[in-house]
């Protein structure tokens, strides 16, 4: 419930980087094995990312398609969907890790906090920019001022965190290059045979073939230039919806199908838990098209 509250306010990659090392370290502390913890994290962090616009990216570019919904407005349409494509998830960890779920564990005592002035005014900002994001405030607007606050924040009470390290370069670089790759691809080859294609209709079949179309995508090229290469086939407000489960919740198979796996795997690394790819994409290959089917149902509902 932490990874999806984490992801619908405050986005799939905040999951990633910010609630994968809560997980594993707490598990590492209290003697538990943190594959599964750490598992969930970055399921959740794409299954999890259909609620609100700002859930993810490509929901944000897929608000112009659906006429520019508020965020309520926009919940009340995905809201099913995105519950069906938690509990999937939810549903396979259980079944994959529930032989690791099994015994008990002693908690050790919470340590002082250091600066408690700083916990309790950073998770003001970050309530204050959850409110502002459903309230319906400009994204860019509510995301850069709460960005500020936090960094003028820290410059007064931990100038030494602050590092342009903290930035993941490599995988922004990384990223935009395969934008520009989708882009090319779409004016060169496919924009004249997309743009023509855009009445598909909103049966079972049709839908399950559209979000078919974005997992494929999005385990090819990456979860956004997959949608801007498809979204000339979401014609109505629901088949952006399959669109948006297929490249969000189908995102979990190879490593470079979701921003937020690169960096849920970065943060892993960096804390010294080891997780092969190949096992990443052994579950993902179950669990993204179960997932995609289901919340694609819940949407032909």
């Amino acid at each position: 419930m932490l990874a999806v509250a984490c992801t619908a306010f405050l986005s799939l990659d905040t999951t990633a980087v910010l609630l994968t090392p809560v997980v594993v370290v707490i598990a590492q502390q209290s003697g538990l094995n943190p594959i599964p913890f750490a598992f969930v994290t970055v399921w959740i962090a794409n299954t999890g990312s259909l609620f609100l616009p700002v859930s993810n990216l490509t929901n944000l570019l897929a608000l112009e398609r659906l006429g520019g919904p508020s965020a309520i407005d926009y919940l009340a349409r995905a809201a099913l969907p995105a519950t069906v494509a938690v509990l999937v998830t939810v549903l396979f960890a259980w079944l994959v890790f529930r032989d690791h779920l099994r015994g008990v564990f002693t908690t050790r005592p919470s340590a002082a906090e250091p600066d408690r002035a700083l916990l309790i005014a950073s998770a003001g900002i970050v309530a204050a920019l959850a409110v502002l994001l459903v309230g319906g405030a400009p994204f860019w607007l509510a995301s850069t001022l709460a960005a500020v606050a936090l960094v003028a924040l820290f410059a007064v009470r931990r100038p030494h965190t602050l590092s342009v390290s903290l930035v993941p370069w490599s995988l922004l670089l990384f990223a935009g290059g395969l934008f520009v790759a989708a882009e090319g691809i779409h004016e060169w080859f496919l924009a004249d045979l997309l743009d023509g294609s855009n009445s598909g209709g909103d049966g079972i079949v049709s839908l399950l073939t559209l979000a078919g179309l974005g997992l494929l995508g999005a385990n090819l090229i990456d979860n956004l230039p997959a949608y801007l290469l498809l979204e000339p086939l979401a014609a109505t407000a629901d088949r952006v919806l399959a669109l948006l489960a297929g490249v969000n919740a189908g995102a979990i198979i190879m490593p470079w199908a979701s921003l937020a796996t690169l960096l849920w795997h970065s943060r892993m690394e960096s804390l010294g838990v080891t997780v092969p790819w190949r096992t990443y994409m052994k579950y993902g290959v179950v669990l993204a098209p179960l997932t995609v089917v289901a919340a694609t149902l819940a949407i032909a509902l």
